[in-house]
């Protein structure tokens, strides 16, 4: 490439509702970190994006859903963060949250891409559920991690680790319902992938910390969500878990054999 030439560069974004831009409201929708990535790396390079993440999926859903598409685009940089709402099924496999991960991973780095991945925190203590609840949903987060450590060792690529980092534990991270980033979280995520992204020698500024107003939060619009999207999602997931909630519980608290 000549000096003063602009690179091109595909990036595919693939993943649950986080990177699809939940908890980032501006006026034609969400934005979200992958978003604000992407537009930082368009300043100084031409960017082709894709952004292939669907509110509510699994692993699985990202290997029959989102794969082919984000494969097809030939992408230079390619992020890969699913598996939380696996956690949070009654219907856990996590031999299947592995397979599906390792595809995933194996065929984005096979086409040259760089890979973008994230460990996850400690969910429940985000969100103050009790230890009877917390211990199990955490062994569950501790099994993706285990294999995105995995992903990590055999593909390569660059990674943040969420429960290192002191941000995420503050509430000015999360939007209302405490699970999606607010525009402060995603602008976190996204400067922490740049500072990474630039140590491999993709060079751009950062995009910046603070808010643009893409859409001023209020109490108002705050119920709104949780009325009409927070509510319903909490219900779905209550029905859904309960049962294997109740069993975790009662399994914390019977008395452990000598």
């Amino acid at each position: 490439m000549l000096p003063g030439m602009r690179a091109y560069l595909r990036f595919a974004a693939l993943g649950d509702s986080t990177t699809f831009g939940i908890g980032d409201p501006v006026p034609d929708g969400w934005r979200g970190w992958a978003r604000l990535l992407s537009e930082a790396v368009g300043t100084a390079h031409d960017v082709s994006f894709c952004n292939l993440a669907v509110s509510g999926a699994t692993a699985a859903d990202v290997r029959s859903g989102q794969l082919e598409e984000a494969l097809t685009h030939r992408p230079d940089v390619a992020s890969l963060i699913v598996g939380v709402n696996d956690t949070m099924r009654s219907a856990w496999d996590p031999v299947g949250v592995r397979e599906d991960l390792l595809t995933a991973a194996e065929a984005l780095s096979g086409v040259g891409a760089l890979l973008l991945t994230a460990r996850f925190h400690d969910h429940g203590a985000v969100l103050g559920l009790p230890a009877v609840l917390r211990r199990p949903l955490w062994r569950r987060i501790e099994h993706v991690n285990a294999v995105y450590d995995e992903v990590h060792r055999l593909y390569g690529g660059v990674r943040i680790d969420l429960g290192g980092r002191p941000e995420v534990t503050t509430r000015e991270f999360w939007s209302v319902d405490r699970l999606h980033p607010s525009e402060r979280g995603h602008r976190l995520l996204a400067h922490g992938f740049a500072l990474l992204v630039n140590e491999v020698g993709i060079a751009f500024d950062p995009p910046s910390l603070e808010r643009d107003g893409g859409r001023v939060p209020s109490r108002w619009q705050d119920l709104h969500w949780m009325v009409t999207a927070g509510a319903p999602w909490m219900g779905r997931r209550a029905r859904d878990l309960g049962p294997w909630a109740a069993r975790m519980a009662l399994s914390e608290l019977a008395p452990r054999p000598r």
